[in-house]
């Protein structure tokens, strides 16, 4: 486990080093050490933020300092802080919460679907059929990031792994679901990107009116929903 600057005011505390063959623990401990991080409650720390092999703690210099830390060695204060935490024996009655499941409707329509057609033949399988694997699968949320909310989630059936775009769009529509590579992501937000639409929910996955803002948190498990264009129009919210 190594501990790292991450500018001024943060570091990084990198958990594992192998996500691609073992993704699932990974998660797992990443998950941990977050919560442990945060059980700790050391003073100064203003959020933590979790990445597929990382746990990343932001922090306010001044309150750190004013807690006991070395003006002149924050980070090695935080950082014998940290070790000290993570050495430190789990309860049971400790353990994080259990994962949530979330449905999420999408329509996969060619009109919300405009990389279906490329999709169907980079895979050589019939559109209707990759909706049906698509939809069919169970997906975990590893980090959300990118834009505010957006979610990676691995699960995707390696038959429908596909590059990203040659040519990233401008512009992708808020409610986009696409798929790059061994993932499916969500673009909760209108924003550039590259990865291969292939349809649309309804569903609002980040309002700065809620608390917490970001409908999806690393951990959760996401199941896909085929709808008709109908009923994309009653749900949308």
């Amino acid at each position: 486990m190594d501990i790292t600057p991450l500018g001024d005011s943060g570091l990084i505390v990198r958990v594992c080093n192998d996500f691609e063959n073992n993704a699932a623990e990974s998660l797992s401990a990443v998950l941990e050490t977050q919560r442990r991080l945060e059980a700790a409650a050391f003073p100064g720390v203003i959020e933590s933020a979790v990445a597929y092999t990382t746990v990343a703690l932001f922090y306010d210099p001044v309150r750190a300092v004013a807690a006991g830390a070395p003006r002149d060695a924050i980070f090695d204060w935080f950082q014998r802080k940290i070790e000290t935490a993570l050495r430190s024996e789990t309860r049971k009655s400790e353990r994080g919460r259990e994962p949530r499941l979330i449905e999420i409707p999408v329509c996969y329509d060619r009109e919300f679907g405009v990389d279906l057609d490329e999709v169907s033949r980079r895979v050589n399988l019939p559109v209707d059929e990759i909706v049906r694997r698509h939809s069919a699968a169970a997906y975990c949320v590893n980090c959300v990031g990118f834009t505010p909310g957006f979610p990676y989630l691995s699960g995707l059936p390696a038959e429908l792994a596909v590059p990203r775009r040659a040519t990233p769009r401008k512009e992708v529509p808020a409610g986009s679901v696409a798929i790059a590579g061994p993932q499916t992501g969500i673009y909760p937000v209108k924003s550039p990107g590259g990865w291969n639409v292939i349809g649309r929910t309804p569903v609002r996955l980040f309002d700065p009116q809620e608390i917490p803002p970001a409908l999806l948190r690393a951990g959760d498990r996401v199941r896909f929903r085929a709808i008709t264009r109908a009923e994309f129009e009653k749900e949308k919210r």
